[in-house]
């Protein structure tokens, strides 16, 4: 195996840690603590993982880090940094080019506060590893092994067709963001297209990159699909964001759709877009126990997204047996199999994204034969079981070989 690659440089100027004991790292002392850093619950991927981490780990206290919340509660931080988000991403974000919400967060000042922050909570605790979800700050500190599990970086948004480079943050963050993947012992990444932008864009080494995708957010351990839904002709969208989820296309395309199978419907949940539309059911955002009974009632899952670096609602959908017909990019392809599970077309084309939708509701037998196969990848690659045994089990490699490295030799003894 590649040797993993544990001492990290921070900004020692930016952050004032102590010495560790001479030949034994930080971590090696009294070791029972995992830190489980994320920007904040929600995606429920983050909450999902903080569980699979303490039930992998029981005989360590799981520590969970709300980075989002403690900084909030700095009411001198928050000041500050609104003043660096101007400075640096005002124009922007009066032109519309950028959001507030986003740029807040990608200030130097505030990567550099979230640093410090960090280096305060995890120098003095006796950490074992920490862990962190999603590439939105460091939260890596000198002498703890630090791991980083991600669905995105900011440079992949270059890969998806005609994306506008005016949206993409100052090269200072960028170079800042370089310095995350570098910090890592080993960067989990839920694609090969994002494991592909770390080794492109990032230039960070392959023998740093573990690609271990993702599991459903839906229960699927109870799954019940009747037989007679795929002859249902009920198409469904489940998505927060409708424009970049691609909902105006999908509105195009299922007016063509009615023109060869009029008794078709169109079920929308996570959002409530204004559209005028016949057969057309808007449910609106819903808990997560509660989506299960509309994959179940569905005859295909479309979601023709114009950008989507990975979108667990596909492993979802594929996990309750229903054909995806959704764009090629990003990690779609990676489980949208063209032809297998499901169909892939080019964000934007409403006619070839009705054709397809066209044959799949005209062809329940394909239907049931194309969610069968989904269903049978998603058991083999795509669960959370799969996800942290194959985190764990790099993890452990990366402590072993730390330990063994700083293990007094006799002949010094």
């Amino acid at each position: 195996m590649p040797q993993k690659i544990l001492a990290r440089q921070t900004d020692r100027a930016a952050v004032e840690l102590p010495p560790e004991p001479a030949g034994i790292p930080l971590f090696w002392h009294a070791n029972q603590k995992i830190a489980f850093v994320r920007p904040r619950p929600y995606p429920p991927a983050n909450e999902v993982m903080a569980q699979m981490m303490k039930k992998s780990y029981p005989d360590c206290e799981v520590e969970v880090i709300e980075v989002y919340d403690r900084i909030k509660r700095r009411k001198d931080v928050v000041l500050i940094n609104l003043f660096h988000v101007f400075k640096e991403y005002g124009p922007d974000i009066l032109a519309g080019k950028k959001s507030f919400k986003h740029a807040f967060w990608r200030t130097r000042y505030i990567f550099k506060a979230i640093k410090t922050m960090m280096a305060g909570l995890l120098s003095h605790g006796g950490y074992r590893f920490s862990f962190q979800m999603q590439s939105l700050f460091d939260a890596s500190v000198d002498g703890v092994p630090h791991f980083l599990y991600t669905d995105h970086t900011h440079l992949e948004n270059l890969y998806y067709p005609g994306y506008d480079r005016a949206k993409l943050f100052a090269r200072p963050w960028v170079e800042l963001e370089k310095t995350i993947y570098q910090n890592t012992a080993i960067n989990f990444t839920r694609s090969a297209n994002i494991s592909r932008s770390l080794v492109e864009q990032y230039n960070c080494p392959d023998n740093k990159i573990v690609c271990v995708r993702a599991g459903s957010n839906v229960d699927t351990g109870n799954i019940h699909k009747d037989g007679d839904s795929y002859a249902r002709k009920n198409i469904l969208f489940v998505g927060i964001d409708w424009n970049r989820k691609g909902g105006p296309d999908l509105v195009e395309a299922f007016k063509l759709v009615l023109q060869a199978h009029p008794d078709a419907r169109l079920t929308i949940v996570g959002c409530k877009p204004e559209i005028d539309l016949p057969n057309c059911d808007i449910v609106g955002r819903l808990p997560l126990g509660e989506i299960g009974k509309y994959y179940e009632q569905a005859s295909v899952f479309c979601l023709p997204t114009t950008l989507e670096p990975f979108g667990i609602v596909f492993i979802e959908a594929l996990s309750h047996k229903l054909p995806v017909v959704a764009t090629n990019i990003g990690a779609i392809p990676d489980c949208v199999v063209e032809g297998e599970n499901g169909y892939l077309v080019t964000p934007r084309d409403v006619k070839r994204l009705a054709e397809k939708l066209i044959e799949l509701l005209g062809e329940p037998e394909k239907c049931r034969a194309f969610g069968e196969k989904g269903y049978q990848l998603v058991m083999e690659k795509y669960t959370w079981d799969n996800v942290i045994g194959t985190i764990k089990h790099h993890i452990g490699e990366v402590l072993d070989q730390a330990h063994s490295a700083n293990r007094p030799h006799k002949e010094s003894l």
